[in-house]
């Protein structure tokens, strides 16, 4: 019985891991049929739903991350770049090719903008700021 418990556990695993039967049956030396059994359960159902939505979740945390770090990496070598180019006499130096970078990193940084999306009864209140600011553009449904 324990092992049986063990064994749904890891069945659980590895469906929200996305293995297919096969690849489990071999792992888990259990028969195609009895892992189809097993995932017609309501309960075994929940919980895979529930480890991938939890996976999902790390990934998502994971490159988000990332994305942090690039802006932060992106940002500094914009400044870097600005501050070469603040330094050099134009005149003297093809600062086209130093420009031209600068401007790419600028273009990235801005691709990489996510605009705020605010939750609750304050949710007017950031918007209209937004709003006049001049950061968000409405859009109206006809």
């Amino acid at each position: 019985m324990a092992k049986d418990l063990k064994t749904k556990g890891r069945f659980i695993e590895l469906r929200a891991q996305g293995l297919s039967y096969a690849k489990i049956a071999q792992e888990l030396k259990v028969s195609k049929p009895t892992l189809i059994k097993w995932s017609e359960d309501e309960e075994l159902q929940r919980e895979i739903i529930n480890l991938r939505a939890i996976e999902l979740e790390a990934l998502q945390e994971k490159y988000y991350a990332r994305k942090v770090q690039r802006l932060e990496l992106l940002g500094e070598q914009a400044e870097a770049m600005k501050a070469e180019l603040d330094k050099r006499d134009l005149s003297e130096i093809p600062a086209d090719k130093l420009l031209g970078l600068l401007l790419k990193y600028a273009a990235a940084l801005k691709a990489e903008e996510t605009l705020p999306v605010f939750q609750g009864e304050e949710r007017e209140r950031d918007l209209d700021e937004l709003l006049s600011l001049g950061t968000v553009t409405p859009t109206w449904a006809a």
